[in-house]
């Protein structure tokens, strides 16, 4: 767990979202698994837009091979919320991403994650180097 919650001014890229209906659980709230979910949307949605990752014909895909998330605040719908994206780590074939979800005008975290993502050679499912438009925007978002 952090040793305090993270700050909207340590992130280097912000992914709205408004939350939905279905993301209430019983309790009234936003589920512990959407927000993997949220963090999904963000990065992948940076790597589409910024790095050019073509998820539906592309020759490397990105895998999860390690999450996860600590809690500080509730969220419930409906909210807008901003999704803090940064990098702590990049190696050749793997980056390491740094997430926080944020009430939209809020400086706090809500939440806090992190998770992997190797990039593989979609037939062979075998590490590959992070193409170079691809690392050129996870440099971007390199703390």
């Amino acid at each position: 767990m952090p040793d305090s919650t993270p700050q909207r001014a340590d992130y280097r890229h912000f992914q709205p979202i408004i939350t939905r209906w279905h993301d209430n659980d019983v309790y009234g709230h936003v589920n512990n698994v959407t927000y993997y979910s949220f963090f999904d949307t963000a990065v992948n949605t940076y790597l589409i837009e910024k790095g050019g990752l073509d998820i539906n014909d592309g020759e490397v895909v990105g895998f999860v091979v390690s999450s996860a998330c600590d809690y500080f605040a509730s969220i419930a719908f409906p909210e807008h919320i901003d999704i803090g994206l940064r990098v702590d780590k990049l190696g050749n074939s793997s980056v390491r991403y740094e997430l926080a979800v944020f009430k939209t005008g809020e400086d706090e975290a809500c939440a806090a994650g992190r998770f992997v993502h190797v990039f593989v050679d979609r037939a062979t499912n075998q590490p590959v180097s992070i193409p170079g438009v691809l690392r050129e925007a996870l440099q971007q978002l390199v703390m």
